[in-house]
């Protein structure tokens, strides 16, 4: 019977103390228990291997073929052994922690190094001699592995900070895709078109990462963005609610519906109006499919509101210049809108139209405030088109609807003639055009004709009589004298703003 020597009875012991490893992690059911067997197994190749050496050592032909057998079999049981215990450590007593697969295999590649040193020393190597006398082949090796190390400590960075997570979805640069495999060296990311695309970890973290669907630690959807044009004509306000009432009856897979898909007006450009279309989408891996049937399903949608969409035109034409026409038909719906103010009917048709060249056209969205009560004015505003409402602001509680106006109509008259602050505020109901008229815009035509004076404080003073009947349910003799004092000290109040002569 052969003897037994040293080596032999710690290869033995540390197969034993490999075996009880293994016996726990089977009895606990431990996820990495089948890598462990497995291991167990090159740890019994490994001591047979050694038991056949110290059989047959004496008759190799040299001591260097004899050490180099043992340290081959012994390095077969060390990485066993180390295998062993750190797939136990990190993988079942660990196990909840979730340590990042690079982690132990760094520790066993730096078990396997000290390894190697020991035994180096053990056999007799003079390792600080090996070390100074090759000092310049380990700095080159160690320049030639600059890029191995940065993409080494680039991929363990990323699973310890837990930066991406194998699984999740990402973009590199130009790169989108799901993590499959984070390695020493690479990073690899599929993507929905069958490839998978490997990145070193080195240049991973010198670029940004985007992770999708993930905000900070908290899983979300992915906010998708998907953009349309539709003509110039078509008011945006219309558009924006018109298809999102479209989509949200939309059953898109993946789509979520809390909230609804949102629209957004987002530029003008030469042939129409730039919208996107905002979703949250569920399921990534999905978004080229889902992005193409929300195109389909917003198709659909522009076509039933009759919104048309724009194509690039290149139109070359030889005519007339038309825009002195256009002014001029601007200039008559403003005479026209001006024909139907009372305050204006003594107007002559000249005076209409040079007042017409002063207005200033305005256009309102619905909810939007024309002008506020207090704040300073000079200007009277025509109605053209649409409706507001006449508000009275309270510092105490909500506004007040005092009145709805519909075109034509004007207001904001007290400004234009007395200077006076605005005694209310303005809010459009919905689209709405006004022609604002300036005080220095009126100045030239009062001027030109200070009896207009009289006229217009007899206008105004009516009005503002038939409104305190309305507001205030004055009765008939409180009214005449209130509308009869009124025109006077209108009527000095206007001389007295435009400068004229009383």
């Amino acid at each position: 019977m052969i003897p037994l020597d040293s080596h032999l009875n710690d290869a033995l012991l540390f197969a034993a103390y490999a075996l009880a490893l293994v016996l726990i992690a089977v009895l606990l059911r431990s996820p990495p228990r089948k890598a462990m067997l497995g291991m167990l197994v090159v740890i019994a190749i490994g001591v047979l291997g050694l038991w056949v050496y110290e059989g047959r050592a004496s008759g190799m032909k040299t001591a260097t073929s004899s050490v180099m057998a043992r340290e081959a079999v012994l390095v077969l049981i060390a990485f066993g052994v180390i295998q062993v215990t750190v797939l136990f450590i990190f993988q079942t007593v660990l196990v909840r922690r979730r340590i990042p697969r690079i982690l132990n295999e760094f520790v066993v590649a730096l078990a396997l190094i000290g390894y190697a040193i020991y035994r180096l020393n053990a056999v007799g190597v003079n390792l600080a001699g090996l070390i100074t006398t090759s000092a310049v082949v380990s700095g080159a090796l160690a320049f030639s592995a600059k890029e191995t190390l940065g993409n080494l400590w680039g991929g363990i960075a990323i699973q310890l900070e837990k930066t991406c997570r194998i699984g999740d979805w990402v973009r590199i640069d130009t790169v989108t895709g799901q993590i499959v495999s984070i390695r020493w060296r690479y990073m690899a990311i599929a993507t929905i078109n069958n490839e998978t695309i490997v990145i070193p970890n080195g240049n991973v973290m010198q670029h940004r990462l985007t992770v999708i669907g993930r905000r900070g630690e908290e899983r979300t959807a992915w906010r998708r963005y998907v953009a349309f044009e539709v003509e110039l004509q078509h008011p945006p306000s219309r558009v924006i609610a018109e298809v999102e009432r479209e989509l949200a009856h939309a059953q898109i897979p993946f789509v979520s519906q809390q909230p609804h898909p949102l629209v957004a007006c987002t530029g003008f450009n030469d042939n129409g109006v730039d919208y996107a279309v905002a979703y949250d989408l569920l399921d990534a891996g999905q978004y080229w499919t889902v992005d193409s049937l929300v195109r389909v399903h917003l198709y659909a949608a522009l076509m039933r509101q009759g919104f048309d969409i724009p194509f690039p035109r290149r139109i070359i034409e030889v005519r007339r210049d038309e825009r002195e026409q256009a002014t001029q038909r601007e200039v008559d719906h403003r005479v026209a809108a001006l024909s139907t103010i009372d305050l204006f009917s003594s107007l002559t048709d000249a005076e209409r139209a040079a007042l017409a060249q002063k207005l200033l056209t305005c256009a309102y969205v619905g909810d939007e405030i024309v002008f506020r009560a207090g704040d300073a004015a000079d200007s009277l505003y025509l109605l053209a088109k649409g409706r507001v409402d006449i508000m009275s602001d309270s510092q105490n509680g909500p506004r007040a609807r005092l009145a709805t106006l519909t075109a034509p109509a004007y207001f904001g008259e007290m400004g234009l003639l007395l200077g006076q602050p605005r005694l209310a505020t303005v809010v459009a109901v919905d689209e709405a055009v006004c022609y604002r008229l300036d005080k220095d815009g009126f100045d030239a035509v009062i001027r030109a004709r200070p009896a207009l004076a009289e006229r217009l404080a007899q206008v105004l003073a009516e009005r503002q009589a038939a409104n305190d009947a309305t507001l205030q349910a004055l009765d008939a003799e409180v009214l005449a004298q209130r509308g009869a004092n009124r025109k006077s000290d209108l009527m000095r109040r206007i001389q007295q703003f435009f400068g004229l002569a009383q």
